[in-house]
């Protein structure tokens, strides 16, 4: 993962052949598909966006969303957790960041369900016409936003402008590097936080005791559920590991699910969870240059979801059972959950 000079990200991070073509995304590169140091400069650009500030700033807005969601799955028999609270809450959170006005958030969304799903399944040519859609959309809010600012990402890389070098087209491809990356790995998070924590009443009765542990077990349950569970890189040119020969051009799987439960890092209990490991190194967001942008979001939104659920839902259930998770390889989340606020 960190070695970008072996290890390219140019052509994509799943084994479909050409894909970038396919998905529609000849005339601009997102983030996630920058080698450095052309992604150095870039990144250094968006990340301001994202600062402990920046993050600390959204979570008023995140808790009233999610404590209005979870009060709506309280009114109800039974619920899915998913489609009320784990997939809208993710999305909320990256249209807020990119400035997309309430008015326009379904269009938004709709452009996002169908990234996300091809995405899932590995099928680009599924994403294209929304990908056409949403470079269409964010070219014309970059255009607004150049004559009236606001206070979010593409506020300020507009403003950065030819300064920083920086085009309409990279816009886009960051705008498409928040839907891909900020959507469903949270929304396998959250099903898979709940699912993990009920089948381990102890240590949820602990966590509802001792809220002030929610922001350790939020990287435990991260190392857990890993909700991406692996990305593609391209070999430059032949790479030894161990006795293995990695030939130039071919395609490598990182398999961070594997990694996060290696009893090696973890102990022979890499297995099983523990709300109280307080474990380090976890590769969930990855390792190096392309690490998260966004991972203190995604751990504040884990974080207050877990503190309002365990609150107001602390007897809560699932039923993994009658779940069911989505299709494709490389993210794993349930796209549909079964919730019961109170099995007492």
């Amino acid at each position: 993962a960190r070695d970008t000079v072996a290890f390219s990200s140019a052509e994509w991070l799943t084994f479909v052949a050409d894909e970038r073509r396919k998905a529609g995304l000849e005339d601009f590169a997102p983030l996630v598909m920058l080698d450095p140091p052309v992604h150095t400069a870039f990144r250094r650009l968006v990340a301001r966006g994202f600062t402990p500030r920046h993050v600390a700033a959204i979570e008023p807005d995140v808790r009233a969303f999610v404590a209005e969601r979870v009060e709506r799955l309280r009114q109800v028999p039974t619920g899915d957790v998913v489609a009320e609270l784990a997939g809208p809450l993710p999305s909320f959170v990256v249209a807020r960041y990119l400035g997309v006005p309430a008015a326009d958030r379904a269009r938004f969304d709709g452009w996002t369900e169908a990234i996300v799903a091809a995405n899932a399944l590995g099928d680009p040519a599924g994403a294209s016409a929304a990908v056409a859609g949403l470079a269409g959309y964010f070219a014309e809010l970059a255009d607004h936003r150049r004559r009236h600012p606001g206070d979010d990402a593409v506020s300020e890389l507009v403003q950065a402008g030819d300064d920083a070098g920086v085009s309409t087209l990279d816009v886009i491809g960051f705008a498409f590097t928040m839907v891909t990356g900020g959507n469903d790995t949270t929304t396998g998070l959250l099903g898979g936080a709940l699912e993990l924590l009920a089948a381990a009443p102890d240590q949820r009765a602990h966590l509802v005791a001792n809220p002030g542990d929610l922001p350790d077990a939020v990287d435990e349950l991260l190392r857990l559920t890993s909700p991406v569970q692996g990305l593609a890189r391209t070999a430059t040119h032949d790479v030894t590991v161990r006795d293995t020969t990695i030939p130039a051009g071919d395609k490598v799987l990182l398999l961070y699910g594997a990694a996060n439960r290696d009893a090696r890092q973890f102990g022979a209990d890499a297995e099983e969870l523990d709300v109280r490991r307080r474990p380090d190194r976890i590769l969930t967001f990855g390792s190096g240059a392309h690490f998260c942008l966004g991972a203190a979001a995604a751990r504040l939104m884990g974080r207050v979801a877990l503190e309002e659920l365990l609150a107001r839902c602390p007897r809560y259930a699932v039923d993994p059972a009658a779940g069911r998770f989505a299709p494709g390889n490389f993210v794993r989340r349930y796209e549909a959950l079964p919730f019961v606020a109170d099995a007492s």
